[in-house]
């Protein structure tokens, strides 16, 4: 049986999954945005808005 979750809940997850496979494998975040729309069962703006979040994330500089 399937557990319905709120659709933020699963963007908080890919998110995260997105994170630990980059650090596990050093895929690129296109690939890995790619797994976890499959995965996450996100939709394309989903998708979109998770390619935003990690391009804006590499490009701030950090401390």
């Amino acid at each position: 049986m399937a557990t319905i979750m709120p659709q933020g809940e699963l963007m908080r997850r890919a998110v995260k999954w997105i994170d630990e496979q980059r650090s596990e494998t050093g895929q690129s975040f296109s690939a890995l945005i790619d797994k976890a729309a499959v995965n996450f069962n996100l939709s394309p703006k989903d998708a979109e808005f998770l390619t935003g979040f990690f391009k804006e994330r590499e490009e701030t500089p950090r401390d």
